[in-house]
């Protein structure tokens, strides 16, 4: 049936919405789900899922339930799987421990299975509401709804800026790293792109803000993930320096492409703990292809990546139409002509034209940010 939630089934479906936040970083490359049992207004059984327990949320809820479960209703954020995986399937489950109802947030994004748990549940004779607080369920899984219907990470690109665009002051001559990156936003902004980096399998940059700003690219947000943030860095030339903070403090973490042998140098860095990958370069700017490097982290299972770059990178990957959305920072500034602008391609004779599908404003404190859709990753 269609969506037509009461207030209840609202207030329940955000207790499950807020459990599936807290398996974001712990689930991937599985969706994050969680799961609320409701019986007699009284919570009998809850849980998420993380991909290294295996159980899927509904298993960790009725688990806890017992024979509580009975009778009582459920509410997912994904619709219950059909097959069988690492796991049965969680409509089987669900059927044998007989729950009333079930309410459930989004469909599966897998066109394979998709509906089909939901057939089973209906077979059964449960009842069914679906659709209730589907938009903020699909935000939650927009990475593994890209993911698993195309087999393509879900790309954000990522920048704080001032209001006429632009994401630095000038560069110096000699590209001497401050050791800190020069902060445009406010403090707001800056704890909303660490829960953004919680929820990427890993950041992408360029040697140009590695050599500019010398950053660590981690995730800071305090919450747990099941694996390390891959810290990806775009360098043909291996330029980057043996004494940078992301050098230092890798430990098989930091993965460089490359396009040119540099065996000397490339020994040096992989036995301070970074790995190194050679792609073929692009034959116009002789520079390691964005696009390749995506298809690559798509075979590591790596479902979202965060773009954090400079102009250049970020004009390359708007070009190869790989970024999905868009997350930019305003800050309440101006820098000039002389700043650093948040696109500028290599290659002069580069155009291309992009639009947002839909977008939302988020006010943070003096700042604000445009959350923004090039491509719908559900259909």
């Amino acid at each position: 049936m269609a969506a037509t939630s009461s207030s209840p089934d609202e207030l329940w479906m955000e207790r499950a919405l807020a459990l599936a936040e807290g398996s974001v970083g712990l689930a991937s490359p599985n969706p994050a789900v969680g799961c609320v049992l409701v019986r007699d207004n009284v919570v009998v059984g809850e849980g998420f899922h993380s991909y290294d327990d295996k159980d899927h949320a509904e298993i960790v809820a009725l688990r806890q339930a017992g024979e509580q479960a009975r009778g009582a209703t459920a509410y997912i954020t994904l619709e219950p799987c059909s097959h069988y995986g690492r796991t049965g399937p969680c409509a089987d489950a669900l059927i044998g421990a007989n729950v009333a109802r079930v309410v459930t947030a989004a469909r599966d994004p897998n066109p394979q299975v998709s509906g089909r748990g939901l057939e089973r549940l209906r077979a059964a004779g449960i009842s069914l509401t679906i659709g209730v607080k589907e938009a903020a369920a699909r935000r939650i899984n927009e990475a593994f709804a890209k993911f698993i219907r195309t087999r393509r990470p879900f790309l954000t690109l990522k920048a704080g800026l001032t209001l006429d665009g632009r994401i630095a002051p000038p560069v110096t001559k000699d590209h001497v790293p401050s050791g800190s990156t020069h902060w445009i936003t406010g403090d707001r902004s800056r704890e909303m792109v660490q829960s953004l980096r919680h929820g990427a399998d890993a950041l992408l940059t360029g040697i140009g803000t590695i050599r500019n700003d010398d950053p660590l690219l981690t995730d800071r947000s305090g919450r747990p993930r099941r694996r390390p943030l891959l810290r990806v860095v775009l360098d043909s030339r291996l330029q980057i320096s043996l004494d940078s903070r992301l050098v230092r403090t890798a430990n098989q973490d930091v993965l460089i492409f490359h396009s040119r042998p540099m065996r000397q140098r490339a020994k040096l860095l992989q036995e301070r703990g970074v790995r190194l990958e050679r792609l073929a370069p692009d034959p116009t700017t002789g520079r390691v292809p964005v696009k390749a490097v995506i298809d690559r982290l798509a075979e590591m299972d790596l479902i979202s990546i965060m773009l954090e770059g400079g102009s250049q990178i970020n004009a390359a990957a708007l070009a190869a139409q790989v970024v999905d959305k868009l997350f930019l920072f305003y800050a309440p500034a101006i820098y000039g002509d002389a700043a650093i602008p948040v696109v500028r391609s290599l290659d002069a004779s580069t155009y291309f034209s992009t639009r947002l599908s839909s977008y939302k404003l988020h006010e943070l404190g003096e700042d604000f940010a445009v959350e923004g859709y090039l491509h719908n990753p559900w259909e």
